[in-house]
């Protein structure tokens, strides 16, 4: 291990993965496990090494967030958003914010879906007006990670006055007028804290402003949706290598003692833990692939980015479903750890982009049309 792996490997052991069913079960944000990540050096990874960070790419990004989703999907899903927001922040932000997370002392995450056109990300009805030197932002969204715990929003609005769908705004989240009006209580991922924030009468610098007015769009699909995507692929993969791992050895120490047999010699349930192993390494596979492609510049790069969150999060879907299946009854209850991954999994397929937007976007790429 290198000392950065080594760094994160100690936190996993001693924060995350004792939390991860209390986060579960309490709904409670991850915040030591955070807080710990952040000294650790892991929430600067990305920023580069003249900022305080780690100056790391993508990949290592990715090894970071599948690691952490094999211990706690809450803590993951916290860290993979902090890392979608920073790939726009360390290109468009402030120079004091940049060296706040590559100190681990900032988190910060997107708030880009809103209640009026849900996961269409790309059409947002929230208003930014401009009044000299301040803007004024107005908006419902709809699901936020790590609200009222992130240090900061990239959020998107309408333009000021430019052509375009989109802009893009630094906001921070103790801004007033921002308020979350109810709390999270969702079927998985119970500790991320995705909760709706409303602005009212909100007030930032037009300096705020992430990129240029109306080119919010541009900066979302180059720089925010590669991450997001390539991230959750690799959530996924690492719930599915924690789940094929727990299964397997849930199927070794189990006995059917009137056989005078595990259930692993069982040759049904080792067809269906085989299939598990199969649909895991596959999904894998096409995370390391588009790694590759994007790292040498394939022309193929983008389509695997299309592909990969969608392939991954119906995987994990997959997988899940039949460890609750070889496991039985002892999956239904909760101290296996297979139901509580069985119920993370299932956010992949409504995050957005959504597994049918992405494959409708893919379905539009590979016939020459506009993915928008």
């Amino acid at each position: 291990m290198t000392g950065q792996d080594d760094a994160l490997q100690r936190v996993i052991d001693d924060v995350v993965a004792p939390q991860a069913t209390e986060v579960d079960t309490t709904g409670k944000f991850p915040g030591v496990a955070v807080a710990a990540l952040g000294r650790a050096g892991v929430l600067g990874l990305t920023v580069d090494a003249g900022h305080g960070g780690g100056g790391q790419g993508l990949r290592a990004a990715a090894d970071v967030v599948r690691r952490l989703s094999a211990a706690c999907g809450s803590t993951a899903m916290v860290t993979l958003m902090h890392y979608a927001a920073t790939a726009v922040l360390e290109n468009h932000g402030p120079d004091t914010v940049r060296r706040a997370i590559g100190a681990g002392e900032h988190l910060s995450t997107l708030a880009f879906s809103e209640e009026g056109s849900r996961s269409h990300f790309w059409a947002p009805l929230g208003t930014a007006v401009a009044t000299g030197d301040t803007v004024r932002l107005d908006a419902r969204k709809s699901w936020v990670t790590s609200a009222g715990q992130a240090d900061s929003y990239v959020w998107s609005s309408r333009p000021l006055a430019a052509d375009g769908p989109m802009t893009l705004w630094r906001v921070p989240s103790a801004t007033a007028g921002l308020h979350q009006p109810r709390p999270f209580d969702g079927l998985g991922l119970r500790g991320n804290n995705s909760m709706p924030v409303v602005a009212e009468g909100v007030t930032v610098d037009r300096a705020a402003m992430l990129g240029d007015d109306g080119a919010g769009l541009d900066v979302a699909l180059a720089e925010v949706l590669p991450w997001f995507l390539v991230l959750s692929a690799a959530f996924s993969v690492g719930l599915m290598e924690a789940t094929t791992a727990e299964t397997g050895t849930h199927l070794t120490s189990t006995r059917l003692e009137h056989l005078d047999q595990t259930l692993a010699e069982q040759p049904l349930i080792r067809v269906d833990h085989a299939r598990m192993r199969v649909t895991t390494d596959q999904a894998a596979a096409l995370l390391e692939d588009t790694l590759t492609a994007l790292e040498t510049g394939r022309a193929d790069a983008m389509l695997r980015v299309l592909e990969v969150k969608a392939a991954a999060g119906e995987a994990a879907i997959a997988v899940t479903d039949l460890a609750m299946k070889v496991c039985g009854g002892a999956a239904f209850r909760k101290e296996l750890g297979i139901e509580r991954r069985f119920r993370d999994a299932r956010a992949a397929r409504v995050m957005a982009p959504t597994s049918d937007a992405l494959l409708d976007f893919v379905g539009r790429a590979i016939n020459g049309l506009p993915l928008l």
